[in-house]
């Protein structure tokens, strides 16, 4: 799904009404003034995970959607501004009561094998979508419409039998090719691998954790894009990207809090690089397996949330580049609720609530103990991200503070998504989720999204939480929206089935060769087909 996008890995789902995306005070924006546009060249990215699937209902990670958001699209996008404009919908009609959607889609696009895209696409991409044996997470938004019909090869309407919020934007998911799909198995089909989309990059190849390359569709309906091809390299630790980025192995990356403060201010970087830093469309946090009796009482939580220091974390891991996340919302956006529980670091409360909840030192050893069992948890973590290691050695050091000890594990991407999370086989987890321009947090946090490869992977169940996300989404009235997503975010304050612990701020590096990129409130590559290498700066060329 281009626009909601989930497992941090991950995106899917949450707000950001407006955000600063302006680049540092001392960016240094080399020669754009003066250099023309122009074709060619490649940009090659750094990625610490490989992608997954690259069917977008089918992938839950954040690389297969950073490749397939390039190659497919959707009926609308947000421009950089975040107002909704259209994409494969050159424009559309709402009925009054917003319960009719009528798109009118663009002529002449083709799909990246010359077939045209026509409203059978995009009835086909519904239709399969809520299929139930079609194993996506992003079925919720679609299982709404009441009527999908196909008025002409250009013309496709859909109706809701009640208001619906999220309703406009939902078809911003990619539109799948009908003719490659139509009658196949989703699950086992070759464009999982080789997809074909009707987007501004064709794919041309995937050499599993190496790399995954993209050349430009010379058709592309908005404009052949600038840069003739795109480079996904995989490689599995920050460090080891950075190297590649100082030696010129690639030319984009996400900094971590070290490399942008320090290890970037030297006169090489400045030379050769631009830095930019906003306060990103995301949160990080640790999410309990619910499922498992060890965290089954809140109180439980709530110590380990008084127990933890999160400004430690803030200052002395993120360097002070990032805010306390309290919940699910970015703090400065409509929907956010600064006046939750909070738990400021408190090891003597966190130590009082586990001795309410039956947790003791009986023997003596400094570690609690409950009907002749240790408190011992794995936090399970993805490899290649230092900052989130960084966060649970802090976490382990803090917790055994109060007589609960912690063992860490760090786990290759892929392992760590299909063998643990989506099989439900873990304590703890440190993670991350994006946070999508509408509030609605159905696919993340209702009880009825907990099933397999599904959002609500730690399992939580609450039915004044499950009401109120459906109060939210059900309504264009933004105030009483916002009264049902304070009080969620005072439900998940209460109960703590995630210890919020920061909004980092974004900190992405790209070439000083590549002009074209302007910050705005949705970031910076929103317009990424207007990105250029100007031709004396040019130096690599895509093999078609």
């Amino acid at each position: 799904m281009k626009t909601s996008r989930i497992l941090i890995f991950v995106s899917v789902l949450f707000v950001l009404a407006t955000a600063c995306s302006q680049p540092e005070e001392d960016a240094r924006r080399k020669g754009t003034a003066d250099a023309p546009p122009a074709y060619g060249d490649i940009l090659v990215d750094g990625s610490i995970g490989d992608a997954s699937n690259l069917i977008p209902i089918l992938a839950s990670d954040s690389a297969s959607h950073d490749i397939s958001g390039l190659v497919f699209n959707g009926l609308v996008k947000y421009d950089k501004d975040m107002n909704v404009v259209g994409d494969l919908a050159e424009s559309w009609d709402v009925s009054k009561d917003g319960l009719v959607i009528t798109f009118h889609l663009r002529k002449g696009v083709r799909w990246h094998d010359g077939a045209p895209f026509t409203a059978e696409d995009v009835l086909f991409t519904y239709r399969l979508t809520i299929d139930p044996k079609t194993p996506t997470a992003y079925a919720g938004d679609f299982l709404k419409v009441k009527k999908a019909e196909v008025l002409d090869p250009h013309t496709f309407r859909v109706t809701y039998d009640r208001p619906f919020a999220p309703a406009l934007m939902s078809w911003g998911a990619s539109v799948l090719p009908r003719h490659l799909l139509e009658g196949k198995d989703i699950k086992s089909t070759p464009l999982a691998r080789k997809p074909v989309g009707t987007g501004p990059y064709l794919f041309k190849e995937w050499v599993t954790g190496q790399k995954l390359v993209l050349a430009s569709n010379p058709d592309y309906f908005e404009g052949r894009p600038y840069l003739d091809g795109y480079i996904m390299r995989i490689i599995p630790d920050t460090a080891t990207m950075f190297l590649e980025l100082r030696a010129g192995g690639i030319d984009r990356m996400g900094l971590t809090p070290l490399q942008y403060t320090r290890q970037t201010e030297s006169p090489l970087f400045r030379r050769d690089f631009n830095k930019y830093r906003y306060l990103s469309f995301s949160y990080t946090y640790m999410g309990y397996n619910l499922l498992n009796p060890l965290f089954a009482d809140k109180r439980i939580r709530q110590a380990i949330a008084y127990a933890v220091d999160k400004e430690e974390i803030i200052q002395g891991v993120l360097l002070g580049l990032g805010r306390d996340a309290t919940g699910p919302y970015k703090p400065g956006t409509w929907p956010y609720n600064a006046n939750v529980r909070k738990y400021p670091y408190d090891p003597q409360k966190a130590r009082k609530l586990l001795a309410e909840a039956g947790w003791r030192d009986t023997d003596g050893d400094g570690v609690l103990d409950r009907d002749g069992k240790p408190f011992v948890f794995e936090i399970l973590s993805n490899q290649g991200h230092e900052v989130r290691a960084k966060c649970a050695e802090i976490i382990q050091r803090r917790l055994a503070e109060v007589g609960i000890r912690v063992k860490i594990r760090i786990v290759e991407w892929a392992a760590f998504v299909n063998d643990f999370i989506n099989k439900r086989k873990f304590d703890a987890t440190i993670l991350g989720w994006t946070i999508p321009p509408d509030p609605d947090v159905y696919d993340v946090w209702h009880s009825s999204r907990t099933g397999p490869q599904e959002l609500n992977f730690i399992s939580y169940r609450n039915p004044e939480v499950d009401a109120l996300i459906e109060k939210g989404r059900g309504t264009f009235d933004q105030k009483e929206r916002k009264k049902a997503y304070d009080r969620l975010q005072e439900i998940l304050a209460e109960e703590q089935p995630y210890l919020f612990l920061y909004v980092p701020d974004a900190l992405p590096i790209v070439s000083a060769r590549v002009h074209g990129i302007e910050p705005a409130p949705l970031g910076i590559t929103y317009n990424f087909i207007k990105w250029y290498v100007p031709k004396g700066e040019q130096k690599l060329v895509m093999v078609r």
